[in-house]
């Protein structure tokens, strides 16, 4: 029987909601309803994220809360509504985009929003049919959960629904439902929206309501001459830099850096073709869809500059001052390197800075990229090295054991005076032993394509504390399969 003949009227999750970016008004958004799913089935729940949101220990427990986070029953207190936006795609000016297929319950009084992603079409669908398939959504929830795990700034999931309701994509697909938890939601495209139509009394009331909610210091800053604009978008760039400072000390590609993509908030947002480097290739371009490379891992810092670039254009009218605004961008330059710099140390066990440092972290990625070595497995051995002295299962990585040898030399020189065992701690706790790699999530999929999500479970249990040895897990820290490298992730989800 449907759950949706057992539940019906208006579904109350025990949460209390505020007005938030709806508050906004029309200019901003579509009211609207999410679109029905039949049968909808619960494929993944994030215990830690309900906990954030205030919900109860029994709240998965009800036909009618599985049926609104698909979609299919209203929720007490919400006014769904989807935003409006526009922004840069591969580096071309994309005009009017918007939430195409995610659609805003509204924000809690905690101070998160919740998003339903896959819950319909919108007027902003642009000819789609507004709903994500179960393998993309799949990949968005761990992916969500397993960076918060790493530490790394991100939207959250509190879960995935699905249905068998069939998405027509390169092939017929099954449809399913992210349910999307983040302080804002707002991107860099939603300001460059207003600024492409010249609506400036828009992009004024945006800019305040986000400064006024997430970066009120800049209304007192005496930063540029006390213009709270340019110090917002200092601030934004800031964030933005230390974001891909984490991004590539971790060997995460994102694949999809639209302005549209980029959190205002400096958040990690929109999963799609993401990928966790295999072996260290810092020219790898994980999205099959970028044909040209512009999104490839050693591209992300300086495609987040030339976003940040785009934003200061779109906040030109309010900063008032071209020279004002690319001053403002100007920090990204030092944050970015001096963050990077501080994490690759944190991974080698250092935790002050000394010289010789930095050819030190460009000697061992440099090897690293030659021989095409495993990133993750590369640092959790070096760890397990700092605690046990044993440097064999980090030298077999190696094809090029003279070269790894003279890196090493100079590595254990550096440590010398280093009390290892603190050393090893920073290391166990800034290299992770489990990432979402491709193969893991595609096995994943494929055993809930077939309605066993176990798979799904067990692995969100480890990367949410990926730090943590999990015994009994080793299989999820080895080695990737030969066919690892021929899954292809697009922008098709």
């Amino acid at each position: 029987m449907s759950l949706l003949a057992e539940d019906t009227g208006v579904a109350d999750l025990g949460l209390r909601w505020k007005p938030g970016f709806h508050a906004l008004g029309p200019a901003f958004l579509t009211d609207l309803r999410p679109t029905p799913l039949p049968d909808p089935y619960w494929v993944g729940r994030s215990e830690a994220v309900a906990r954030d949101l205030g919900l109860p220990p029994d709240w998965h427990s009800s036909h009618a809360t599985l049926a609104a986070l698909t979609g299919s029953l209203p929720i007490a207190g919400t006014s769904p509504f989807a935003t409006v936006y526009s922004g840069h795609q591969f580096g071309v000016w994309a005009g009017q985009l918007g939430d195409g297929r995610a659609i805003m319950l509204g924000e809690t009084e905690g101070g998160l929003e919740v998003q339903l992603k896959g819950a319909g079409r919108t007027p902003y669908s642009r000819g789609g049919d507004g709903r994500a398939v179960l393998r993309s959504s799949i990949r968005e929830f761990l992916c969500s959960e397993a960076m918060h795990g790493l530490g790394i700034p991100t939207t959250r999931a509190l879960c995935v629904t699905g249905s068998d309701a069939r998405i027509y994509r390169e092939e017929v697909e099954s449809a399913a439902v992210v349910t999307r938890v983040a302080p804002s939601f707002v991107r860099f495209g939603h300001f460059e929206h207003f600024a492409a139509n010249q609506r400036e009394d828009e992009l004024r009331a945006l800019a305040d309501y986000v400064i006024d909610r997430y970066y009120p210091a800049c209304h007192t800053t005496e930063r540029f001459g006390g213009n709270a604009y340019a110090a917002f978008l200092e601030a934004v760039s800031e964030r933005t830099a230390a974001l891909l400072a984490q991004w590539q000390a971790v060997g995460f590609c994102h694949g999809v850096m639209n302005t549209d993509n980029m959190s205002i908030l400096g958040l990690t947002i929109d999963y799609g073709p993401f990928q966790f480097l295999d072996g260290f290739d810092p020219r790898h371009i994980c999205n099959h869809s970028d044909t040209n490379g512009r999104y490839a891992f050693n591209q992300q810092p300086n495609v987040a500059y030339w976003n940040l670039f785009c934003l200061a254009q779109a906040l030109l009218p309010l900063i008032g001052d071209q020279e004002v605004a690319v001053a403002a961008l100007e920090s990204y330059k030092t944050v970015f390197p001096n963050e990077f710099e501080g994490r690759m140390r944190a991974k080698l066990g250092l935790a002050e800075a000394a010289e010789g440092d930095r050819p030190l972290i460009e000697g061992v990625l440099k090897l690293l990229a030659a021989g095409k070595v495993d990133y993750t497995i590369f640092w959790r051995r070096l760890s397990g090295f700092m605690a046990d002295g044993n440097v064999e299962p980090v030298r077999d990585l190696f094809l090029d054991r003279e070269g790894f040898d003279a890196w090493m030399l100079s590595f254990s020189e550096r440590h010398a005076s280093t009390d290892r065992a603190l050393a090893a701690k920073l290391m166990r706790r800034t290299n992770p032993k489990f990432v979402l790699r491709n193969h893991l999530g595609q096995q994943a999929i494929e055993a809930s394509q077939q309605k066993d999500h176990s798979g799904v479970a067990t692995l969100l249990a480890v990367l949410q504390t990926p730090f943590e040895e999990h015994p009994g897990a080793d299989a999820y820290a080895g080695f990737p399969p030969d066919w690892a490298s021929t899954i292809e992730i697009s922008c098709s989800s």
